[in-house]
C-alpha cells in the first residue's frame, strides 16, 4: 500500500485536504448535485467553477466502498473513474457527482451517494477514507 494513514481505530485515511479558495460560480455547481476540486494550479478559465485546494498526495488506491467526508458529512463512493487517482495526485483535481450512479462514465469523475450536499466554505474538511 502507499503508507495509509489511520485517523481512528476504524477509518483509514486515503486522502485529506481543506477547501482554500471558492471560486465564483463553483457553489452553482451543488445544485447540480456536483462539486469540482482544482488544485492551486487551476487554468484561469476553470477557477470560477472550482474549488480550490492544496494538491496532496494520496495514500492508497481510491476504490468504491470507500468513503468521502466533508466535514461530518459521509458519502459511500459508488464508482471511480479511471483517471481520479492520477489527477486528484497530481492536480487536485476531481469533479464529485452525488447522485449515486454504479457506473463511472467520466474518467475524471468520483460519483457518491445520492444525499445531499453539506455547506462548504473555506476550511471545509475533505476526505477519502476506509
Amino acid at each position: 500500500m502507499f503508507g495509509m494513514k489511520k485517523k481512528s481505530a476504524d477509518d483509514i485515511e486515503i486522502y485529506k485536504t481543506e477547501i482554500k479558495s471558492i471560486g465564483k460560480l463553483a457553489k452553482d455547481f451543488l445544485q447540480e448535485k456536483m462539486l469540482i476540486l482544482f488544485g492551486n494550479e487551476a487554468p484561469d478559465g476553470l477557477k470560477d467553477y472550482c474549488f480550490g485546494i492544496d494538491v496532496k498526495s494520496v495514500h492508497d488506491a481510491i476504490q468504491t466502498g470507500q468513503y468521502l467526508s466533508i466535514d461530518d458529512s459521509r458519502f459511500k463512493i459508488t464508482a471511480v473513474g479511471r483517471l481520479v487517482q492520477k489527477n486528484l495526485a497530481d492536480l487536485g483535481h476531481i469533479t464529485m457527482r452525488f447522485d449515486g450512479s454504479t457506473k463511472a462514465d467520466l474518467a475524471g469523475t468520483l460519483y457518491l451517494e445520492n444525499k445531499p450536499i453539506p455547506n462548504i466554505d473555506i476550511g471545509t474538511q475533505i476526505a477519502i477514507e476506509w
